[in-house]
């Protein structure tokens, strides 16, 4: 069955996961899978745009799987999935796409330096290098325990790149690796490279800077006890008169009996 022309938005998008997610080599087994908001009758699973693969749900469940046994690179590219909703003609949009690249162990990996070197301070600049002048195309920057990659460059004549970190925090500790696509092959990558580790310790505070601190949190309480202070001192006085005029009303009412 052929997917249907016309979307209806008005059916939830599904959305597609890749497993593994990442680290997927020429040979291996992957699997894409179309995570669904609601009952759904078939399935469609497109690679570049083209609808490639389809399957009809005979049950109820929420994900549906497109395995690939031993991956070639006919298979690496971009997927998108779509639903038909169950005794209906409604079909969702396209889920948001997934790269499948693909891991070529015969491409050497690249090389990898970082400057200034492992630890820097909060707010400092980093430089990380990779370079393969051989094969390089698009050099690609990997933080580990983050799936996605942190950026992409196109290399220069000579086949080096420089990833800039502006102003980091310690949140951008961690180990670093780079990995490239071949030219004219944008979903096969390059074995990912040696690691530089970055470690980003907290600014220490300028010297005097605490007692700078203790000294202006002294003057603010003096300032509030002082106006503490005056306030108690306005609020008797008004009260000290006010007793005042009180008796001496007393006094002429005393008089006049």
């Amino acid at each position: 069955m052929a997917p249907m022309a016309v979307a209806h938005i008005l059916v939830p998008r599904p959305s597609l996961s890749l497993h593994p997610s990442q680290g997927v080599s020429l040979g291996d087994n992957v699997t894409l899978r179309c995570h669904l908001p609601r009952l759904a009758a078939w399935v469609w699973l497109y690679l570049e745009g083209r609808w490639s693969y389809a399957k009809y749900i005979d049950k109820k469940q929420d994900t549906t799987e497109f395995s690939f046994l031993s991956a070639s690179q006919d298979q690496a590219g971009t997927y998108l999935c779509q639903y038909q909703v169950s005794e209906s003609e409604d079909v969702s949009v396209m889920s948001d796409p997934v790269e499948l690249v693909l891991t070529d162990r015969s491409f050497p990996p690249p090389h990898i330096s970082l400057h200034p070197e492992e630890r820097v301070g909060t707010g400092t600049n980093v430089t990380i290098c990779c370079w393969n002048k051989d094969y390089g195309a698009a050099f690609v920057l990997h933080k580990d325990g983050r799936s996605a990659p942190i950026q992409r460059l196109v290399p220069d004549d000579v086949g080096a790149v420089s990833f800039t970190l502006f102003g980091v925090t310690p949140a951008d500790s961690g180990t670093y690796r780079c990995s490239y696509r071949p030219r004219n092959y944008s979903f096969l990558s390059s074995p990912l490279g040696d690691i530089v580790t970055l470690e980003v310790t907290p600014t220490a505070a300028p010297p005097g800077a605490e007692l700078v601190s203790r000294g202006n949190l002294v003057v603010a309480v003096v300032r509030g006890c002082a106006a503490a202070l005056i306030f108690g001192l306005g609020i008797f006085s008004v009260i000290d008169a006010r007793s005042l005029w009180i008796r001496r009303d007393k006094s002429l009412g005393g008089e006049g009996i």
